[in-house]
């Protein structure tokens, strides 16, 4: 079992810069893969990022790529996610996400575990 739990969400204003941790507990060795996906209001949670765990390659949805940077601090067992020039179409509740399997790099749909979430709110 991995238990995740994120913070860092809150209110920020159009094109400013937010960072989301994951801090991940439990049997965190044999991961494949972290990541985030967020659920805008009225909307299905959507994919935003992955990180394979040994690897360190990465995955970003279109919408926010070179915006947004997924990371990792191995020795913290923490994954983050740095987000700058907000949009107000980036506010959602933002989810961390683990997976045991390969598959689960290339989505978080595939992904075993998820955090509780953090809300993020962009404020035009």
């Amino acid at each position: 079992q991995v238990e995740l739990v994120e913070s860092g969400g809150g209110l920020v204003q159009t094109g400013d810069s937010l960072r989301l941790s994951c801090a991940a507990a439990g049997d965190t060795f044999n991961l494949a893969a972290m990541g985030w996906g967020c659920q805008p209001p009225g909307k299905e949670r959507e994919f935003v990022a992955t990180l394979h765990w040994t690897g360190g390659s990465t995955v970003y949805t279109n919408s926010v790529r070179r915006r947004f940077t997924i990371s990792k601090d191995n020795a913290k067992n923490t994954l983050y996610l740095h987000m700058t020039d907000l949009k107000s179409a980036d506010s959602a509740v933002y989810y961390c996400a683990a997976g045991r399997d390969e598959g689960s790099f290339y989505g978080t749909a595939a992904m075993d575990f998820w955090g509780k979430g953090t809300l993020v709110t962009v404020s035009s």
